[in-house]
């Protein structure tokens, strides 16, 4: 079967399925954007300031929510209020690992709060199906249609165990709850060649790790540049460091824009001829 990246966000939006799916690529298409920024800040001021600062030039904001400092009331409210100021989508990176009474206590309730302003989370299936049946039906109890899933299919940190058996189980499991899960965090597109796949189906992927000038750092994160991960299927470029923590944020992360747009573009027309 032939990879839905080969096509554009609007022809994949007009297809989909999922209301959150399509949101996310008519954002990518009306701002020229496939940049989530992993907004990896540990005050609520650092973190709502950046969000501010960039927010017109990227898809997704993604968060580690737990660890802001002084995360309240003011964390939500002001990542709320930006997110539809400036147009993206708002996706909390918790990795949900555990039994499924306990991540739906996690993702519904607790502190955080996340199931009330994250449109994204993802989770890995490390501790089996029901994770995912667990995040599923709270998704699909609440009744809103603008709350997803990716699982966590690849990392790139060197050494990683989410490879083989683990990534294959990854695809298979999401196929069994296409109402809530979007697609995978992975290191290319997975699903195209697997027999099992359907000439519909459309996962989105968002792949980490990805940098303009750096190859890796001191803990074992390894990088990508934007070419190199649209060519192999990724749909959306996460790239926090190479954007927050340079000289000048707003000038990185409109090169990063570019950049992805570009390579996005250039799979298009490859794809056409």
């Amino acid at each position: 079967m032939a990879s839905r990246s080969s096509l554009s966000y609007a022809q994949r939006a007009e297809e989909h399925r999922s209301p959150l799916v399509k949101k996310l690529f008519a954002i990518a298409e009306r701002k020229k954007t496939n940049i989530v920024l992993s907004a990896d800040l540990t005050t609520t001021n650092e973190l709502l300031d950046i969000a501010d600062r960039l927010g017109p030039y990227i898809a997704v904001l993604k968060t580690h929510i737990d660890i802001v400092s002084d995360f309240g009331t003011s964390t939500i409210d002001g990542l709320t209020q930006l997110a539809q100021r400036h147009d993206f989508l708002l996706f909390e990176d918790r990795k949900f690992i555990d039994i499924g009474n306990t991540v739906q206590k996690q993702y519904k309730g607790g502190a955080l709060r996340i199931h009330d302003w994250a449109h994204i989370i993802n989770a890995s299936i490390l501790a089996g199906e029901g994770i995912i049946q667990a995040l599923d039906q709270t998704i699909c109890d609440a009744g809103v249609s603008e709350r997803g899933i990716l699982i966590l299919a690849e990392m790139t940190s060197k050494g990683s165990l989410a490879v083989g058996e683990y990534t294959r189980a990854s695809v298979e499991i999401a196929r069994k709850y296409p109402q809530s899960v979007l697609g995978f965090v992975s290191t290319k597109e997975l699903s195209s060649h697997s027999p099992a796949a359907s000439p519909n189906e459309d996962f989105v992927v968002f792949t980490t790790g990805v940098n303009l000038s750096s190859k890796g750092d001191a803990l074992g994160q390894q990088y990508q540049t934007p070419t190199m991960a649209m060519a192999g299927g990724s749909d959306f470029l996460i790239a926090g460091r190479g954007i927050y923590a340079a000289a000048d944020p707003v000038t990185a992360v409109k090169e990063y824009q570019k950049a992805g747009w570009d390579a996005y573009q250039q799979r298009i027309r490859s794809s056409s001829k």
